[in-house]
């Protein structure tokens, strides 16, 4: 077993016993540690309703490439992870776009409305998504906004993208909290 795929299992069973211990509520601070999902304030404006929670685990894909300016550097292509309800179980997956598609058949696609440092270092910001578009009638489907939160990894280096890299695919291993508003 290599050292990237002991992380990538190590990183999704910690995330998936998280998830496990979750229970749906909403509040002005933001962490998961007593075993309640809490909304910073900001990344829910709205006072919408939590309906959903699903842990993520996966990577975020950067490509090597140069700016109009000439410079290379990492730019971001999109997750792809897989999602997992509080048992644990596989319920779809998360993608450019970005999408989350759910195994019963609904899509929800969104757009970044605002994000906030992650309190974490090395790890993506937390994000509220609006959702921009609905396919099907699955769960996922729901969806007014999309908060992703309890991030970790994901981000991407600041160096080794140079012209020799050119083109050159970069795959980071992250995990996160997204919490469906409605």
């Amino acid at each position: 077993m290599t050292t990237f795929t002991t992380f990538v299992s190590l990183t999704r069973l910690t995330a998936m016993l998280a998830a496990g211990t979750f229970l749906l509520a909403v509040a002005d601070d933001a962490s998961a540690k007593d075993g309640v999902v809490k909304v910073p304030a900001a990344l829910n404006p709205d006072k919408l309703s939590i309906y959903r929670v699903v842990s993520a685990t996966g990577v975020q894909v950067y490509t090597c490439t140069r700016n109009p300016a000439g410079a290379t550097g990492w730019v971001l292509r999109g997750p792809d992870a897989q999602l997992f309800d509080p048992e644990n179980k596989p319920v779809g997956k998360h993608y450019a776009g970005p999408t989350w598609e759910g195994l019963d058949g609904g899509k929800v696609v969104g757009e970044v409305k605002t994000s906030m440092p992650a309190p974490v270092a090395k790890a993506v910001p937390w994000l509220l998504l609006d959702a921009k578009s609905h396919e099907g009638s699955g769960a996922f489907t729901q969806a007014q906004a999309i908060v992703r939160m309890e991030t970790t990894g994901g981000t991407a280096p600041g160096d080794g993208c140079d012209e020799a890299r050119a083109g050159q695919e970069l795959r980071v291993p992250y995990t996160a909290i997204y919490v469906f508003l409605k």
